[in-house]
């Protein structure tokens, strides 16, 4: 009986483990290469997992905060991708820097030239923005997913706190506090700063499928962990029986 628990409990472990990590990678996210202080600039990167089998990820439409607009938006060239920026006339007066702005972005579209995201695989989409607003802790992207056989994913619902998950939420991107003078770390993450993390990013995204794989051989190996941690109780519980049958 002690036997079967252990191997029952790790089980459990191991589904659990699971259970837990599929959230990580089940939906597009958008993640900083660093911080994303208030009042800089950044350079993010939206992640688009593939979840279906027998399709790929042809499309992906990110749509830009209204209510916080941002003036630059340089999204980085990624082989066998197309982006296409679309503007706007800001809903109110902007000024950035003592400048107006006249334009902000309000979506970045993504078109696969190839394949796109094959099953079994993630892509990253690295995007630099700025200047981020400096009145919120966080910005809202709502993203749309397309697959080659016409599926339509629409991540924008908004998580609200104290909430569970919403089954498709939207992209969210944590602000932090601004370090030192705003508009000074603005300036040391634009230019070259800028430019070389957006070229460092393009190597971690031309090679999705091995961080992919990197994340799923950290999981397996976790639920390994477990199950043999299981089957070495299994065998202390067994030379204990084997011994106790001697001893008699």
């Amino acid at each position: 009986m002690k036997v079967s628990r252990i191997a029952a409990a790790g089980s459990a472990a191991g589904i659990a483990v699971l259970a837990l990590s599929a959230p990580a990678f089940a939906h597009v996210s958008v993640q900083p290469e660093g911080a994303a202080a208030k009042g800089g600039y950044a350079v993010v990167d939206f992640k688009v997992p593939n979840e279906r089998d027998n399709a790929s990820t042809t499309k992906l439409e990110v749509n830009f905060p209204a209510d916080h607009p941002l003036a630059s938006v340089m999204p980085q060239p990624i082989p066998g991708w197309t982006a296409e920026v679309t503007k706007a006339k800001p809903a109110k007066p902007l000024e950035s820097h003592g400048k107006q702005i006249t334009e902000v972005v309000t979506k970045v579209t993504w078109t696969a030239d190839g394949k796109g995201v094959e099953p079994g695989y993630f892509q990253k989409f690295p995007v630099s923005i700025g200047s981020l607003p400096e009145d919120t802790d966080e910005l809202v992207f709502k993203a749309i997913q397309t697959y080659s056989n016409k599926e339509v994913v629409r991540w924008i619902e908004v998580p609200q706190e104290g909430q569970e998950e919403p089954d498709n939420p939207a992209p969210v991107l944590e602000l932090t506090a601004a370090e030192g003078d705003a508009h000074g770390a603005a300036g040391a993450n634009t230019g070259t700063g800028a430019e070389s993390t957006a070229q460092h990013s393009a190597a971690d995204s031309s090679t999705g499928s091995g961080d992919s794989s990197d994340t799923t051989a950290r999981v397996l190996g976790i639920v390994g962990i477990v199950v043999g941690a299981a089957g070495v109780a299994y065998g202390v519980l067994a030379g204990r029986r084997r011994n106790t049958g001697a001893s008699a």
